[in-house]
């Protein structure tokens, strides 16, 4: 699998296959490599993030603006199964790796192609980041408080959707493939990626004339959840919009008026009553502290839970139990806690099978197994289209 692009989108699609077995080639810039080398916090001069994202791949630092560079790719492509790439659209062309070039050599390939508005549309050639395609998919008007700044969500969550679509989108060209020997083109828009997410957004307001805005820690239309103040000052999050859960949670709370009042059997009725019950439910975890909330709501059987830091995640004995946090041993010997792989497959797990490579770290070994020798390869690093 060839990865051509860089920061979060493609790399993070590329990373969640390699997580799973996927020889992952990823070119690299020379002397620079992908920014997200240095992005947010460094130790030894790299983001503790790039050994998350990069974890299992192997890099190849080679200079796409030349043709010789154009050419090893083309050349590594003829043995690939996929390719992915998130440059502006048009960037493949401009270097003559189109992906009905690279096709053309290789019917068997599959080529994920992800952009900030998609391969076609009077939006194609706009530059795209995730924010952006977050706040046209929807996602950003239905953020915050109403009334003030739309928030964005803390982390890349647009191109993290976008790539995780990529990935959806390669498994299925893969079982097309199997069947008839045929390769193709997958085109992923961020915005589109999110807008996916969007659920009810577009029938409601096809129906209605409904335009969704920011509901702060409330989900509109469905009643009670929310998120509830306790005496420690902590939140309780708590779901208790199903029926037979909103009775158990009013029988909990001593409001057995409202578990038994007939308006409220449903979500419909509920929904009409929604700043009444969440009163009631507010009055109730203002008087305990929030661990106490929650042990009485999970007696209950009422879905709840709390806002967890990083730091609760790090301690949770669920997080360890599952797997989700893992001890890496970087190169230079030290260790490091990174996330575990999602999904969990019984009979094929992810695996950590090596760090996140140095910039350049395997350019010989991969150029050598298309056939350069080490005197070619010599001849192309002097000459710094190879690192």
């Amino acid at each position: 699998m060839l990865e051509l692009g860089q920061l979060i989108a493609g790399p993070f699609a590329a990373k969640t296959l390699a997580d799973f077995g996927a020889d992952v080639i990823k070119i690299e810039p020379p002397g620079s490599g992908d920014p997200l080398r240095k992005w947010r916090m460094l130790k030894d001069g790299t983001s503790v993030w790039w050994q998350v994202q990069s974890r299992n791949k192997r890099s190849l630092a080679l200079d796409l603006r030349t043709p010789e560079g154009q050419d090893l790719v083309r050349q590594l492509a003829l043995e690939s199964d996929v390719l992915i790439e998130n440059f502006r659209p048009g960037a493949l062309e401009a270097w003559g790796l189109s992906p009905e070039d690279l096709m053309a050599q290789n019917p068997r390939l599959i080529v994920l192609r992800i952009s900030g508005y998609g391969q076609t549309g009077p939006y194609r050639n706009r530059p795209g980041f995730g924010v952006i395609g977050e706040a046209m998919g929807g996602l950003r008007n239905l953020t915050g408080e109403p009334g003030r700044v739309p928030v964005r969500v803390g982390v890349s969550i647009g191109d993290t959707l976008a790539a995780l679509h990529g990935v959806i989108g390669i498994l299925l060209a893969l079982q097309h493939r199997h069947r008839t020997g045929q390769g193709q083109v997958i085109d992923v828009a961020l915005y589109e990626a999110v807008f996916n997410c969007m659920e009810s957004l577009v029938p409601e307001y096809s129906a209605f004339g409904a335009v969704r805005g920011p509901a702060g820690s409330a989900l509109p239309g469905i009643a009670p959840t929310n998120a509830y103040l306790c005496q420690d000052g902590a939140y309780a999050l708590i779901a208790g919009n199903g029926d037979s859960i909103f009775k158990r949670l009013m029988a909990l709370i001593g409001r057995q008026d409202l578990a038994d009042d007939p308006a409220l059997a449903d979500n419909t009725g509920r929904v009409q009553r929604v700043i009444e019950i969440d009163a009631a439910i507010g009055v109730w975890t203002a008087l305990r502290p929030v661990q106490a909330v929650l042990d009485a709501l999970d007696e209950a059987s009422v879905p709840a839970g709390r806002i967890y830091t990083v730091a609760d995640i790090a301690s949770d004995p669920h997080y360890l139990a599952r797997g989700m946090l893992q001890q890496v041993t970087l190169d230079d010997g030290e260790q490091l806690t990174v996330p575990g792989m999602v999904p969990k497959l019984s009979v094929t797990p992810g695996t950590h099978r090596r760090n996140a490579p140095e910039l350049g770290q395997d350019s010989e070994s991969v150029l050598r197994e298309i056939g350069l020798t080490v005197e070619q390869i010599a001849a192309l690093k002097a000459r710094g289209i190879v690192n």
